[in-house]
């Protein structure tokens, strides 16, 4: 299905969707060029919105243990401005699926965490992509789930595969808010 968009633009890595929200857009990766997609959109010109994006250091053929997705919480309610609404237990428990589709897989995902804090004070999620170890994977879900808001019930085992989506949070200064979630489907 991501064929024609791919041979757009060959940084397409995917297409992720939150249903009944703004989230449903395609995902960009640059190895090369980390922060290529903050300010540019998917046709590579400059945009002030520009376009979810998958970490430079995450595989997403393996994949990863943790695939790290960065995308701008803009005023008109686009791009990934809608994770902060799941500050709010009740829009968790209407929107608990994530689908994330690479160009080779798709795979829905359950919100396992949500967290949010002034950059410097939270754990640094950012840094877990491939855990060399159980106990470095079962920190980092320890961390998440200790910085959550609410419980959600679900956690992760080692071999479990992760997506984290992170946006500025517009409470503080530096604020981030990080929705975890745990793959729940087989890649088909």
């Amino acid at each position: 299905e991501l064929t024609e968009l791919y041979r757009q633009n060959n940084d397409l890595v995917g297409w992720i969707c939150v249903e009944d929200t703004n989230i449903n857009y395609p995902v960009m990766q640059t190895v090369d060029n980390p922060n290529y997609y903050l300010k540019r959109g998917f046709d590579k010109e400059y945009n002030s919105y520009g376009c979810p994006y998958v970490q430079a250091n995450c595989d997403l053929q393996t994949p990863s243990d943790n695939i790290l997705m960065y995308g701008h919480n803009m005023k008109d309610g686009t791009m990934f401005s809608d994770l902060l609404q799941y500050k709010r237990e009740s829009f968790w428990e209407q929107h608990r699926i994530i689908q994330f589709d690479t160009l080779t897989a798709q795979a829905e995902y359950t919100v396992m965490a949500v967290f949010r804090g002034e950059a410097e004070d939270l754990f640094a999620y950012y840094r877990c992509t491939d855990a060399e170890t159980p106990q470095e994977f079962f920190a980092y879900v320890d961390a998440c789930k200790n910085a959550a808001l609410y419980d959600t019930g679900v956690t992760a085992a080692y071999g479990d595969k992760l997506l984290t989506l992170s946006t500025c949070d517009d409470s503080g200064k530096n604020s981030r808010m990080v929705v975890v979630a745990k793959r729940i489907t087989e890649p088909r």
